[in-house]
């Protein structure tokens, strides 16, 4: 039941489409690698396009009616989009949702040290990495940094065409003959993705005698630069990540290497269906959520109340309000879970199982359960709600196919579909097939990130 490559069913037309929404997207991904920048510009565009804050709304107690559009922020790392449909509330809403951290490395709070006149950054890598893969790449600076009058300076440094960049070293070939005899997993060590930033000293007195020269002239370039202190590292929040825009691949351009694919491949398309669903019968969602890749865990995560309690407000201001209306809402309620896919490597053939797995081009991919060994923590979707969910692809002419994510007990990885499951709601895995995820640069196709739109576009017109 191999499902059909989408290129060989493309018209012009469709083929035009198809290049035009994949720029859009790389660019997107260029511009916001990680989760301030990506929820930053989703509310700008929402903005845009006629939504407003709900804490606005909670604050003038402005009420609600069917073709309004709101949205909501989580501490300016997670957003919440809604459009009001035409049925009650309590009868459920059509939920897109996706996370948009990525794997990474995170600046630690006192993170600077100089030895033998090389100043570094230490990290603490954040998500599942491999770390030997972060070693010798072009690094740029992400994120914010948090004065205590409250200032917060942004911080975007290496993506300019005449920025620095960084980069973790690795031991010349020359002399690593003990790394090369340790394991992939152990030939690079966490303590050892320090981020080397500068190597000139600054200018001294020849009466005066300073143990960190290179540190102390890079303290004074941030001093003149950004006007931060040392002291102020406790409160940033610097995420490494590598530096440059995402690039078209292949001699016929036909896919998209770049940094984040996992989890914008799938949250970039939402977004842009989810502004452009108009009058929609059950009210559509959509959720940008941070932390999946260490859990969902804390206010940012998924498994925060942030999505209930803002559902809450929107029900009391639509005039449905209490706590049974919100439980038969969420009830009630269908969700696709959007997380990306382990495309088929044919190098590396021996940890898929042909039949069961995604390939490239062939389209929007549908995981009715992931986890691991014995489906350990996996949401695992019912016949009938992917009987719907087949039924609403094919209807709307949606590329579309199955998978799990590797043989049986060859590995296996999870989503945000569980916590989402806890309400009742049916909910299901789907996303874009990732060749090489969680590397620094991963690789998807342009026709299955289009195909994702398509298909999240056709979900929220459901009834």
């Amino acid at each position: 039941m191999q499902r059909p490559n989408a290129w060989s069913d493309y018209s012009e037309q469709q083929l035009e489409a198809v290049q035009k929404f994949a720029g859009e997207y790389r660019q997107f991904i260029s511009d916001n690698k990680i989760e301030r920048e990506i929820c930053s510009a989703s509310i700008a565009m929402a903005r845009q396009a006629g939504y407003r804050d709900l804490a606005e709304l909670v604050e003038s107690g402005e009420p609600l009616k069917a073709g309004d559009k709101v949205y909501a922020s989580n501490h300016g790392k997670g957003v919440l989009l809604v459009q009001l449909g035409t049925m009650p509330l309590a009868k459920g809403l059509n939920i897109l949702g996706a996370h948009i951290d990525s794997p990474r490395l995170d600046v630690k709070q006192n993170p600077m040290d100089e030895k033998n006149e090389i100043v570094t950054l230490d990290t603490h890598y954040y998500g599942g990495i491999k770390k030997y893969q972060w070693v010798t790449i072009p690094l740029a600076l992400h994120g914010v940094i948090v004065k205590t009058d409250g200032t917060v300076v942004p911080v975007t440094i290496g993506e300019a065409a005449d920025d620095p960049v960084f980069c973790v070293s690795d031991i010349l070939i020359h002399l690593s003959k003990d790394q090369m005899s340790k394991t992939a997993a152990d030939a690079i060590e966490g303590e050892m993705l320090d981020v080397i930033i500068g190597n000139r000293p600054v200018k001294l007195d020849d009466k005066k005698e300073n143990k960190t020269p290179v540190k102390t002239a890079l303290l004074d370039l941030l001093k003149t630069n950004l006007e931060i202190e040392e002291e102020d590292f406790l409160s940033a929040e610097l995420e490494v990540v590598p530096a440059g825009p995402a690039r078209d691949m292949g001699l016929d351009r036909s896919m998209i290497l770049g940094y984040g694919h996992d989890d914008s491949s799938c949250a970039y398309p939402s977004l842009v269906a989810q502004l452009e669903c108009e009058a929609p019968q059950k009210t559509a969602v959509t959720i940008l959520v941070d932390k999946e890749e260490i859990g969902s865990v804390g206010a940012t995560g998924m498994t925060s109340r942030f999505f209930e309690d803002a559902m809450a407000e929107i029900l009391e201001l639509a005039g449905e309000g209490g706590e049974l209306n919100l439980r038969r809402c969420l009830r009630r309620s269908r969700m696709l879970s959007s997380d990306v896919s382990a495309a088929f490597d044919p190098t590396f053939a021996s940890v898929f199982e042909l039949k069961n797995s995604c390939f490239m081009g062939h389209g929007l991919t549908f995981n009715k359960y992931t986890g691991s060994r014995g489906k350990s923590g996996s949401n695992d979707a019912d016949a009938e709600y992917m009987a719907e969910i087949r039924a609403c692809m094919d209807k709307a002419g949606v590329h579309y196919q199955t998978a799990e994510l590797g043989k049986v007990d060859a590995g296996g990885g999870g989503t945000i579909a569980y916590i989402l499951a806890k309400y009742g709601m049916n909910v299901i895995d789907c996303g874009v097939p990732v060749l090489s995820m969680h590397a620094p640069w991963e690789t998807i196709s342009k026709a299955d990130v289009y195909e994702a739109y398509k298909g999240y576009e056709a979900f929220l017109k459901l009834a």
